[in-house]
């Protein structure tokens, strides 16, 4: 590959064609939207050169395949019962359900006083950007956010969605932060990490988590929160919890209702 200083990081178009065993014009092309029918190989050739992630190989290859005909789906995104008992069971762990809007679809009592900062807003994309409590809450603002705005995109990587639409439309109108974000075209599921919260009764801590698909309903994800054993945070977990199981009021999201929030609601 040509050496020498750069004025900007990353590869030259001459040099993503070579390792992706095509001719600089066809790249070009491609990436000026005059060639539409890029086989597979050239994708997957393209994903290998630019070393993208499955989920941004993913992304690549939506945004070139002919998008399918669009199936009726319901006007509202459900928890089915089965996996909101689930959460109910898990009294001593936060857990929630979120769809591919990051709509909240479900959460337990523990992750309902977890996130009591929500105040009643399902959509967490939304709160994430809209809401000022947000920023306060997670400690790490920036990161979870970017992560958020990713994990949207990858949801719905041919944006053929008007409820997509409509959602990026009003948060790119209402938030430069989201706006900027969006921008950046970053694709990356939901996995595993640790997030660092500032809650307004218990204090600062650090809870690690995991997410898992919904086999029974593509697009739905669970999320798990859990606390190192023996550690400040469990014992503020334990303390939450206390508290919510002796006042829930003064640590819920959504004072009309009890435990989970009906997903019949959303």
């Amino acid at each position: 590959m040509p050496a020498g200083a750069r004025r900007t990081p990353g590869l030259r178009r001459e040099e993503v064609a070579v390792l992706a065993g095509v001719s600089t014009d066809y790249y070009v092309r491609l990436e000026q939207g005059r060639e539409r029918n890029p086989s597979s190989q050239v994708l997957r050739a393209l994903a290998a050169a630019l070393l993208l992630k499955d989920e941004e190989a993913a992304y690549l290859r939506a945004t070139v395949d002919p998008p399918p005909r669009p199936r009726p789906r319901p006007a509202r995104e459900c928890a089915g019962p089965q996996l909101v008992s689930l959460l109910d069971a898990w009294a001593g762990t936060p857990a929630l359900v979120y769809g591919r809007y990051l709509d909240l679809l479900a959460v337990n009592p523990l992750g309902e006083a977890l996130f009591s900062w929500l105040g009643g807003e399902n959509s967490l994309i939304t709160a994430m950007f809209l809401n000022p409590a947000a920023r306060d809450f997670y400690r790490d603002w920036s990161v979870v956010a970017q992560g958020c705005v990713a994990a949207l995109r990858a949801a719905n990587p041919t944006q053929d969605d008007r409820r997509l639409r409509e959602l990026v439309g009003e948060l790119s109108v209402c938030s430069d932060d989201f706006a900027r974000m969006w921008a950046r075209h970053e694709v990356r599921a939901k996995t595993a990490s640790a997030k660092r919260f500032r809650h307004p009764t218990v204090g600062d801590l650090t809870l690690d988590f995991e997410t898992f698909s919904v086999n029974s309903a593509p697009g739905q994800h669970l999320v798990v929160y859990r606390a190192e054993p023996g550690s400040t945070a469990e014992r503020s977990l334990t303390l939450l919890g206390d508290l919510t199981a002796i006042d829930p009021q003064s640590v819920r999201i959504t004072p009309q209702n009890e435990g989970h929030i009906p997903h019949e609601h959303l």
